[in-house]
């Protein structure tokens, strides 16, 4: 058996063959409310299943979120029945909070989830956990909108499905296809650092998870899927469709306000550009060009609008100065905002008063060639001089920028890292297994994704296992202790 696995890295498929027993690699969670009739055909059909195809230790967890039937006897029963199936149970309803939980307690690099209904073939099970188990992607999801999906469902579900998706990627910039099916899986060592931070306890936190996940610049990977809608599915579409409307907004108000922490979750995983040293190219540079391009043509048609609305109330010059004014204050916060990426009001006052110097010299650029426009005309047309404004600008806009980056905004830190943010590091304290020896539990370092860690201060020691491997050299199964990551988290009134 081949044991060449480089720091880092979760194991080769070798490493476990199907059938070893050792800690599993992939826990799958089963999120039910009164699902007494389903869960125990969906539980055997996928035991089963894994059984036959998987080739690596797994376990089925079942995540009873307040069910009022007998659905706890079911789980209770199938535990018994099959050594690979655990269940835990929550006393407060939540799709969402039962898999935060469950994933946040267990002790499995790879966490997957997938509906009791199982309307997903489960061929696409190992194609969707793969390459999180090779270290290539960090999250994955199915999706029953790519175009090699094939799908059996009515035209209405469809179509809210389809409009929704469209409604992410308007407001949210969303990329990946499909938010809602339920069919998804995380590294573990990722869903620490992320699941802190998906507020909602129901059907939106998929979609939550995702945007955050994008947006940190976290890699998703998505699988085409097979999928037959289940009819007599128990889903109340007008309030989850409710709920998840109010979820865009309350995210995309986070995202836009700059309250979301997204270092957190960017800096400790992937290949982040940021963190790449390369010389002789200023830090951000395209970036920042790219947005100020972006802030100074939207600003400049607001100057263009501002100066035609004051011409007809003032002379040129004064025209031309409260425009470019107002158009100044804007182009400055916006620049501080979107280009710059400065957050919070602090030092805000100060920007805006350099801003207005760099505004004067606009001012001067722009005033100058109008005289010297009304110097060699006496009457310039009002489309000439538009021209000669649009001329100036673009050369106040290179001076601009140059006096932005330079002196407005300068990068104070000279590439250091800022203290202000939040790195999460892999030493030997970091996400571990726990394995049973002897009656005493021991740990072991989870292996983990490669990544470029500049943050880390001194050495440190890794100690490799093989996945399944305890830190005596044998080979048990292990133990899981679930406990609920948020005591305070108690609402009884949350709908499913």
């Amino acid at each position: 058996m081949r044991t060449d696995s480089s720091p880092g890295t979760l194991p080769a498929r070798e490493h476990l063959p199907a059938g070893d027993a050792g800690t599993p690699v992939l826990d799958v969670v089963i999120p039910v409310y009164n699902e007494e009739k389903d869960l125990g055909p969906c539980v055997v059909r996928l035991h089963d299943h894994l059984k036959r195809t998987f080739p690596y230790a797994f376990r089925i967890t079942i995540a009873d979120n307040a069910s009022t039937d007998t659905t706890p006897q079911v789980a209770q029963r199938l535990e018994a029945e099959l050594a690979e199936v655990k269940s835990f149970r929550l006393e407060q309803k939540g799709r969402g909070r039962a898999l935060r939980t469950v994933w946040s307690a267990s002790d499995v690099p790879i966490l997957a989830y997938m509906d009791v209904d199982l309307s997903t073939d489960l061929n696409a099970l190992l194609p969707l956990v793969a390459p999180l188990i090779s270290g290539h992607s960090d999250l994955a999801i199915g999706s029953r909108l790519a175009r090699s999906s094939r799908v059996v469902r009515g035209a209405k579900r469809e179509f809210i499905s389809r409009s929704y998706n469209l409604i992410l990627r308007g407001s949210l910039q969303a990329r990946f296809s499909d938010a809602q099916c339920g069919f998804k899986a995380i590294r573990r060592d990722v869903a620490q650092v992320l699941l802190p931070m998906v507020e909602d306890t129901g059907w939106f936190f998929d979609t939550e998870m995702l945007v955050i996940a994008e947006r940190a610049g976290l890699r998703i990977h998505e699988v085409p899927v097979d999928w037959v809608d289940d009819p007599n599915s128990t889903v109340h579409i007008v309030k989850t469709a409710t709920d998840d409307l109010k979820g865009v907004w309350r995210v995309g108000k986070a995202l836009a306000t700059g309250s979301l922490p997204l270092d957190r979750v960017a800096r400790p995983f992937g290949d982040d550009p940021r963190d790449r040293d390369i010389q002789d190219v200023p830090k951000g540079l395209a970036r920042q060009l790219v947005g100020f391009c972006v802030v100074g043509a939207l600003s400049t048609l607001f100057y263009l609008v501002l100066y035609s609305l004051f011409r007809q109330l003032s002379g040129s010059q004064i025209a031309n100065a409260l425009a470019l004014l107002v158009s100044a204050v804007a182009n400055t916060a916006a620049n501080r905002r979107l280009t710059f990426g400065v957050r919070g009001r602090g030092g805000a006052v100060r920007h805006q008063a350099q801003g207005l110097v760099v505004f004067g010299i606009g001012l001067a650029l722009t005033s100058g060639s109008l005289a010297a426009l009304n110097a060699a005309s006496s009457d310039p047309a009002h489309s000439t001089e538009l021209a000669v404004l649009v001329a100036a600008n673009l050369a106040a806009t290179v001076l601009r920028f140059l006096l932005f980056r330079a002196w407005v905004f300068p990068d104070r830190d000279g590439g250091r890292q800022d203290s202000s943010t939040v790195v999460a590091t892999h030493t030997p304290s970091s996400p571990t297994y726990t394995t049973a020896s002897g009656g005493h539990e021991q740990q072991a370092p989870l292996p983990h994704r490669p990544a470029h860690q500049p943050y880390a201060q001194g050495s440190t020691t890794t100690t490799q296992l093989r996945a399944g491997e305890a830190a005596d050299g044998t080979w048990r199964d292990a133990t899981m202790q679930l406990q609920p990551v948020r005591p305070h988290d108690t609402d009884p009134g949350d709908p499913r």
